[in-house]
């Protein structure tokens, strides 16, 4: 591969609050998610040409910007966005907080695919709304949408807006096309606005292929508003820089006053730099990571069938964050996490996060770090499955 990511980059005492927030020193952080690679080579170029010119006052957004995420979501998927369709902002979770702000009354509902992304629940409730979770369904080790009961949830004349993961975190499912028309379907007939959160777009394992909700069909264009931003992907959360893109006009305005009403309207010097960078210049690492990342996910899946058999890790075909059923171990989610923190010295999340009765049972890996830190900490989880056995 041209790009080392087996390369372990010492992050402590860096501010960083994956493994600056551990309680021992001796914890692998395999939680939030946040990668432990180095950015692509372009993006630090970029970076660090920026930093030497030593000023670092307000930032404009200029037309390069602009062109750079339209060409590469036209080259990589195919989606023709406009110009004027695109508001920046910090970062996909504010941007949440806006769409929410800007399409709903406080007191309306807002129908999610329960488990979900821990924010989904923060940030509806924040602004004033009732979160409804529409359960997703297991079948083998795969998670489907129960299509009656999210109709039923559509059909809530209180319900205004249907909150999307797209890639979904944390189950991992990359929605087909077939999928996302039928959401929008349904959300039509029942005049539901649909936001979807697509962070983790260019994350995808092979096989399967992203489709942004927008690019579907006409019909989903203009019901829709789209979060996106290149830091989960290309590893640059830190440098705040996300866009909101819609193509109603009357929505934008009202995404706008929102940007504007929670303070999220101006960018710091470094995030368009990096996201020129990254779009324009990175397509050949993001490939190579996701191939990295694939071989991750194998490695977890082989060493949990032959040391951790109480694991059933389910199908990723999106994100590097597996979602593993452990109701085998007959402990629930909160409990087994607290142990493997306690006694293992690993961090991961208990599913409890995502849905407190639809995420129990199932635990959250972060998978993207060196492979060699991944094994380390597997074989750590293995130890404390054996001595609690051997404990019974």
């Amino acid at each position: 591969m041209k790009y080392n990511f087996d390369e372990q980059i010492d992050r402590r005492s860096t501010g960083c609050v994956k493994w600056d927030m551990t309680p021992d020193k001796d914890v692998l952080p395999l939680w939030v998610a946040d990668m432990d690679f180095r950015a692509a080579p372009a993006i630090l170029e970029a970076v660090k040409k920026r930093a030497e010119h030593g000023v670092f006052g307000y930032t404009v957004v200029e037309d390069d910007y602009y062109d750079a995420v339209i060409s590469w979501f036209h080259r990589r998927h195919q989606w023709n966005i406009e110009r004027d369709e695109i508001l920046y902002t910090t970062g996909v979770v504010p941007a949440m907080s806006v769409a929410i702000k800007a399409l709903t009354m406080p007191s309306e509902k807002v129908v999610i695919l329960s488990p979900d992304y821990n924010c989904f629940f923060s940030s509806v409730r924040n602004n004033g709304c009732e979160v409804v979770e529409a359960v997703l369904v297991k079948a083998g080790s795969r998670f489907s949408v129960d299509w009656q009961d999210f109709e039923a949830k559509c059909a809530d004349e209180k319900t205004t807006v249907f909150l999307l993961c797209n890639p979904h975190n944390p189950t991992g499912r990359v929605w087909t096309k077939e999928e996302l028309e039928r959401m929008n379907d349904i959300c039509l007939r029942h005049h539901v606005k649909v936001v979807s959160d697509e962070i983790h777009c260019e994350l995808v394992m092979p096989g399967h292929v992203f489709q942004p909700f927008a690019a579907v069909s006409e019909a989903c264009r203009q019901n829709s508003v789209i979060l996106n931003s290149p830091s989960k992907s290309f590893n640059i959360a830190g440098l705040q820089v996300a866009n909101i893109i819609c193509s109603q006009p009357e929505w934008r305005r009202r995404l706008d006053r929102a940007i504007n009403i929670n303070e999220v309207c101006d960018l710091n010097p470094f995030g368009p730099v990096a996201l020129k960078a990254a779009y324009n210049e990175s397509e050949d690492w993001i490939d190579e990571l996701n191939q990295y990342l694939w071989g991750n996910y194998q490695a977890l899946c082989v060493f949990a069938k032959e040391h951790l058999p109480q694991w059933r890790v389910c199908t990723l075909e999106g994100t590097y964050l597996p979602w593993i059923d452990i109701t085998a171990t007959g402990m629930m989610s909160q409990e087994y996490s607290d142990r493997l923190l306690s006694e293992a010295k690993v961090w991961v999340n208990p599913g409890t996060m995502y849905g407190a009765q639809s995420g129990e049972g199932y635990i959250r890996m972060n998978i993207a770090c060196p492979r060699s830190l991944l094994m380390e900490a597997l074989q750590r989880c293995e130890l404390m499955n054996k001595s609690k056995n051997d404990g019974d």
